[in-house]
């Protein structure tokens, strides 16, 4: 089965797929593509010379795969860092 993508959709998978701490997985549960689908759906995308950049930068990158992630759930949050709650800085 085929999945049609939108440009807005394409546009999303694409910062998801360049952004570090963003796990293939996630890509997969919002969008419904495997890993191998992003891959040849960032090739048909970009650039020679940018894709290829790209997947030196995920391959074996720690962070893209949830089962190869140091650390459990989440991201890392400075103890200063204020809470957002629907989009706005929410008091101490």
């Amino acid at each position: 089965m085929k999945i049609i993508l939108t440009e807005i959709e394409i546009d999303r998978i694409i910062e998801m797929a360049w952004e570090d701490r963003t796990t293939f997985e996630a890509i997969q549960m919002q969008f419904g593509l495997k890993e191998q689908e992003v891959i040849d759906l960032m090739r048909n995308e970009m650039k020679p010379s940018s894709f290829r950049m790209w997947r030196e930068r995920v391959q074996g990158r720690k962070t893209k795969h949830e089962k190869l992630r140091d650390f459990e759930k989440g991201r890392f949050k400075c103890n200063r860092q204020r809470n957002i709650s629907n989009n706005k800085i929410s008091k101490r």
